[in-house]
């Protein structure tokens, strides 16, 4: 077990964060309780320096701002694994932002490795294994366990060391300036503001639904989205989706019929049982003239023009991306083949290509693809 201080102050997180400023890296990690709670929340935050490691614990209440100074400053750089939900978190919890981040998930992108997580990656590079038994634990119960702290302390423990090593293979290759740059897009990163559209679009299969099944799902959606956030659960674990699409689609009206559902145990049936009933007579109840449709998008006529050019984008692609042994997506995901292959004819391609590596690695040999 590594032995690591627990901050819990504003004069601990003042005096870290003091610490912190007199360094060039510092390795950032956190965890969260996503799996655990309706409304996830950042629960504890990891930092290690060369020779010292520092948990902090956002839940005690300390004031979190000192760390601002330390995470904006462009002089020191932040490590971290995976950084975008750590990214979006922060911000939305604490209105932190990051500067000079580098992400070691990505320059492990592009350098073409294949298995990504810190385990495997750690695993390979130091031989140490990552005890990822508290990886999906809950992170806002108190006291934290000796497993619990020891596991958050690992996850930053090498990151300074594997960010160094993957420099200097990237400098090597002649791609850290393309990391640097993607790390850049990914310190803007941010939570998105939930729409209020109907809870069916972000339910997965909703899209093959007639209308009427759909309006039960979605006051069942709404039933189930109430009493997680009652309960202070995700609501996946009040009923799971499969359970809710086969109660929209088979309807049952009583109690008897409920045992008919799979998924829905004794347990469950007591507490939920009649509002579950409740939800399904609510949609059934919606007049035919009222009742939802899947906003599907209309299917574009067939641009044989288009198809063409996009065929040959995505051949130059594969050829491109096994040349350089990278992941193709990492190169030029589809979404950017398809806005180029929809450029009118001598179009610059430039004003398309969002980076400036992509610009400078193949403008010219999309612009030929395209003639």
């Amino acid at each position: 077990m590594i032995d690591i201080p627990m901050i819990t102050t504003t004069q601990g997180v003042t005096e870290l964060a003091n610490r912190l400023q007199d360094e060039q890296i510092v390795a950032c990690d956190l965890e969260a309780d996503s799996l655990h709670r309706y409304q996830e929340k950042v629960c504890l935050i990891q930092f290690s320096i060369p020779n010292f490691s520092a948990l902090v614990d956002p839940l005690a209440g300390p004031d979190l701002s000192p760390l601002a100074s330390v995470m904006t400053n462009p002089a020191i750089r932040k490590v971290f694994h995976g950084a975008d939900y750590d990214v979006r978190s922060l911000h939305r919890d604490f209105g932190l932002e990051i500067k000079n981040l580098f992400d070691t998930m990505i320059a492990s992108q592009f350098l073409g490795k294949k298995d990504l997580g810190l385990a495997a990656t750690l695993k390979k590079r130091f031989d140490v294994t990552l005890n990822k038994q508290s990886q999906k634990a809950d992170w806002s119960r108190r006291p934290l366990s000796p497993e619990m702290l020891n596991y958050a302390a690992m996850d930053t423990r090498f990151l300074i060391d594997l960010h160094m090593q993957l420099e200097e293979e990237l400098q090597k290759k002649g791609r850290l300036s393309w990391v640097i740059e993607e790390c850049f897009f990914l310190e803007q990163v941010r939570v998105a503001a939930r729409k209020n559209a109907p809870l069916f679009l972000r339910f997965k299969g909703a899209s093959r639904l007639p209308p009427r099944t759909l309006a039960v799902l979605e006051e069942l959606l709404h039933f189930r989205d109430e009493q997680a956030r009652r309960m202070d659960r995700p609501p996946f674990k009040v009923v799971g989706n499969e359970t809710l699409a086969e109660l929209a689609t088979k309807r049952p009206l009583t109690i008897n019929t409920l045992v008919d559902i799979k998924g829905l145990s004794e347990n469950i049936t007591q507490r939920h049982g009649s509002g579950l009933l409740r939800a399904i007579a609510k949609g059934l109840a919606i007049p035919d003239t009222k009742l939802p449709q899947y906003p599907l998008s209309p299917r574009p006529e067939r641009d044989l023009r288009k198809d063409s050019r996009l065929k040959r984008l995505k051949r130059w692609r594969e050829i491109k991306a096994s040349e350089m042994t990278l992941d193709p997506g990492i190169l030029a995901n589809n979404i950017l083949l398809e806005a180029l292959a929809n450029l009118p004819d001598g179009a610059p391609v430039n004003e398309i290509i969002p980076r400036n590596w992509q610009r400078e690695l193949f403008a010219d040999e999309i612009t030929r693809e395209l003639a």
